[in-house]
C-alpha cells in the first residue's frame, strides 16, 4: 500500500469503470410468477409538486451541486431503505439471475479487505485502494471466501447499474432521478447538507451515518460503530422515515451523469465519463478529508457496468 502522503487529496475516492461493459449481452431477467411487489416493501408516499435539486452551498463545484433549482415531480413510492441482501436474494432464486460481475469474472474490493490467500493483485491507476479481484461478487462481496460478509439485512451491493434496473423491474418499481432522490432525502428541510440538518460528522461524538472516521485509505476507527456496510435499518431516518439516504453504500439513480460547465479540465473528465450514472448518497469509504460526497446535493458519475461494496440502490413506484 503506498504511504499516505502519496494520495492526491484532488481525486476521488469512488468507483472506477470496469470498462467491459460492451462485451455483455442483454440481461434482462424474464418475469417470474413469483416476483415481489411494492406490497412486499416498507415504502414511505413522498407528495408531489416543487422539488428542490442542488444547493447555493456547494462544496465540489465541478461536479454539478449548483445552482439550487426547482424540479415539479409528481407523488411517489420510494423503499424505506435500499435492497437487501435478502431481498435480492429472493430475486434471484425466481429468476435465476445472473449479475454482471458474475457474468464477467472479477470485481472491485477495497485494498485492505483483500482475502489474505490472494497473492499479488491489480490496482487501479490513481485509485490505488482498489483492487480487481476474480469471484468477487454479491454473494462474495471481497472475493472466494468472504460469503460470511453477506448479510441478509444488510444492502446487497457489488451490483451494477443494469443489475439494479433488472431488480427494479421485477418488482415493478425503478430507479429514482436525482430529483426525486433528493426530494426524498431532504425529509422536508429544505437546503440543507443533511438528512438531519447542517451539522456535519465527526470522527468523534457525533456519528449519524457510516462513513470513514480516521485517515483515509489507511485506517478506519469505526466509531460509528461499522468498518464495513451497516444494516438497512441502522441509525435514525430522516423526517420521512427514509433510512441512510447518506452515507453506508452509494445508490444508483436513472439519470445520466451530466455536468454544465466551461471549464476546459471538467469537460476533459466529462468526455471521459460520458455514458456513466448518476450516483447519489456516498458511502462507508467517505471521509470529509477526502471524498466530501454524503452529503444530499454531493453527486458522482459511474461506469453502468461498474459494482464494488461500497454501491446498492433503493426503489420506487408510482403513487396511486
Amino acid at each position: 500500500m503506498p504511504s499516505e502522503s502519496s494520495f492526491d487529496k484532488t481525486k476521488r475516492c469512488c468507483l472506477p469503470a470496469r470498462e467491459v461493459g460492451s462485451v455483455l449481452a442483454d440481461i434482462s431477467p424474464a418475469k417470474d410468477q413469483a416476483a415481489l411487489t411494492v406490497d412486499d416493501f416498507e415504502t414511505v408516499l413522498i407528495s408531489g409538486g416543487s422539488a428542490m435539486v442542488g444547493t447555493k452551498k456547494a462544496l465540489i463545484k465541478d461536479d454539478g451541486e449548483s445552482p439550487l433549482r426547482r424540479k415539479m415531480l409528481r407523488p411517489f413510492l420510494i423503499s424505506s431503505t435500499t435492497v437487501t441482501n435478502a431481498q435480492f436474494q429472493s430475486f434471484v432464486k425466481a429468476t435465476g439471475y445472473v449479475t454482471e460481475a458474475e457474468r464477467i469474472g472479477w470485481s472491485f474490493v477495497f485494498w485492505s479487505d483483500v482475502p489474505n490467500n490472494f497473492g499479488p493483485t491489480q490496482g487501479v491507476p490513481g485509485l490505488d485502494w482498489w483492487r480487481k479481484i476474480e469471484g468477487s461478487t454479491w454473494k462474495s462481496i471481497h472475493g472466494p471466501g468472504s460469503e460470511d460478509a453477506t448479510l441478509s439485512d444488510h444492502p446487497v451491493v457489488q451490483v451494477s447499474y443494469r443489475d439494479a434496473l433488472a431488480y427494479a423491474d421485477w418488482v415493478g418499481g425503478r430507479l429514482p432521478s436525482e430529483a426525486e432522490w433528493e426530494h426524498a432525502a431532504r425529509g422536508g428541510l429544505g437546503d440543507v447538507m443533511y438528512p438531519w440538518g447542517d451539522q456535519s460528522p465527526n470522527d468523534g461524538d457525533f456519528t449519524p451515518c457510516n462513513v470513514w472516521q480516521g485517515s483515509f485509505p489507511h485506517k478506519n476507527l469505526a466509531r460509528d460503530g461499522h468498518i464495513h456496510t451497516a444494516p438497512a435499518k441502522a441509525f435514525a431516518p430522516n423526517n420521512y422515515g427514509l433510512y441512510q439516504m447518506v452515507g453506508n453504500v452509494w445508490e444508483w439513480t436513472s439519470d445520466t451523469y451530466r455536468v454544465k460547465s466551461l471549464k476546459s479540465q471538467v469537460k476533459k473528465r466529462l468526455e471521459q465519463m460520458k455514458g456513466f450514472q448518476l450516483s447519489k448518497g456516498g458511502s462507508y469509504l467517505c471521509h470529509k478529508s477526502y471524498c466530501f460526497r454524503y452529503r444530499i446535493a454531493a453527486r458522482s458519475g459511474t461506469s453502468p457496468d461498474s459494482a464494488a461494496p461500497h454501491h446498492g440502490f433503493r426503489v420506487v413506484w408510482a403513487a396511486g
